[in-house]
């Protein structure tokens, strides 16, 4: 199993080109079950998790293929076709490893009538549940059965009649099952109190290029015109919004300065307030964002919400970061409830961190020093590399299957701008 060598230092500058995002990604490809016709998807990120959910839509009868491109190109252009679904299966073995797996059910669902789903990995309707997954549905006209680890759900003869649901809680993700789920109902759909994350206006964007049909983009408020049909379309993936935010923090805690390539300044506007509270100057420039460390950083309090406000996937990015801020940090999580497993990791290079329950206090600045980490989750582990770069001595990172997941050749973008950091196989 390979490993990240990183030996922490060097000051980061120059050009980092941002990749299709790939939470945005994960929701568009889904959206091919809902046409017999070519969807073609550009800016696609060359991840793990892209990998397993292509080999998934396959099950179900989905051609794809991938436009020529280099080898030292970011990003791909795949092209999916489905003109009969062969199954409505999604099986455990191809669903456990990935929890955007559930996002097949809507789509699946509204064409087809019925969709046959294993629970992801790791949930147990639960800790992380699909429960507003499965209500929205329900809510829209669906049966829903749950039996062995599997979720059933069945339209009515001629499709889903459409309804209207009001989420007592925001979820991205039932948010996108449901508005795939919509957009070929026989009549009109409306959520209220729907997630607006950058991810989800990009879902919505593709299935209106697709033909469909609805108002309230951005928005809490979200109402889907049914349609017979849905047509092919060519998309590009928007950019990623959480890479861009990671490689902020790691050019910020090596005093550096980069320009992030192709990335959305609008999209991070949680994440660059949070930036420039601690200190650092982050612009939006031709091309994308300048970021630019010259001064000392500080201290500040942050608290994750839904979008707009500060999205959870970059509380450890920014953690590492504030190890080297002057004074005291409060991180409050207010949307997963274990989402601190990176502070362990952390203490082994020296951070100075307590927390209790969903809180973590950050006292710095401290000189962290190099060791050896395991990542525990995708953006825990960039939180270690981020770490390790303004480490003394070398920093070994275990586990890189979490960070192949969600970074799109990390090493070779931190190359690119001075950090000395290598993959290495696991002797």
């Amino acid at each position: 199993m390979d490993k990240l060598l990183i030996r922490g230092g060097n000051r980061l500058s120059g050009t980092i080109p941002i990749s299709g995002a790939k939470n945005a990604a994960l929701t568009l490809i889904p959206c091919a079950l809902l046409t017999d016709e070519p969807v073609t998807l550009r800016n696609l990120p060359r991840l793990a998790d892209i990998d397993g959910f292509q080999h998934l839509m396959g099950q179900f009868g989905v051609a794809h293929t991938i436009a020529g491109h280099r080898p030292e190109d970011f990003g791909r252009v795949m092209t999916m076709e489905a003109p009969r679904i062969t199954s409505t299966v999604a099986p455990y073995d191809l669903v456990r490893k990935m929890r955007a797996s559930i996002l097949v059910l809507g789509p699946m669902l509204a064409r087809m009538g019925e969709a046959t789903v294993s629970l992801p990995g790791g949930c147990a309707i639960g800790n992380r549940p699909i429960d507003l997954h499965l209500k929205a549905l329900e809510a829209f006209g669906a049966h829903i059965e749950l039996a062995q680890g599997y979720v059933r759900a069945i339209a009515p003869d001629g499709g889903l009649p459409g309804g209207e649901y009001d989420f007592p809680v925001v979820s991205v993700g039932a948010t996108e099952n449901a508005v795939m789920a919509a957009v070929l109902a026989k009549g009109t759909s409306k959520l209220i109190n729907a997630a607006r994350e950058p991810e989800i206006v990009d879902l919505c964007n593709l299935l209106v290029a697709m033909g469909a049909e609805m108002e309230g983009i951005g928005t809490s408020e979200l109402t889907i015109h049914g349609v017979k049909r849905l047509h092919g379309a060519t998309y590009r993936v928007m950019p990623d919004r959480i890479e861009a935010g990671s490689y902020a923090c790691a050019a910020a805690i090596t005093g550096g300065e980069v320009l992030l390539e192709g990335a959305n300044f609008d999209d991070m506007a949680s994440t660059i307030h949070a930036l420039r509270n601690i200190g650092v100057e982050v612009e939006q420039v031709k091309g994308g964002v300048h970021v630019a460390a010259n001064g000392p950083l500080k201290a500040h309090n942050l608290t994750t919400a839904p979008f707009p406000g500060l999205a959870t996937d970059m509380q450890a990015q920014l953690m590492s970061l504030l190890c080297k801020a002057e004074g005291t940090s409060v991180l409050k999580e207010t949307i997963f409830e274990n989402r601190f497993m990176h502070v362990p990791e952390l203490a082994r290079m020296g951070a100075n961190i307590e927390t209790s329950g969903r809180t973590a206090v950050v006292r710095g600045p401290v000189e962290l020093t190099g060791a050896e980490v395991m990542a525990t989750d995708l953006r825990a582990s960039m939180s270690l590399v981020i770490a390790g770069l303004a480490a003394e001595g070398e920093t070994t990172v275990r586990r890189l299957y979490h960070l192949d997941r969600g970074y799109e050749r990390l090493e070779e973008k931190l190359q690119l701008v001075g950090a000395d950091i290598e993959r290495v196989g696991d002797d």
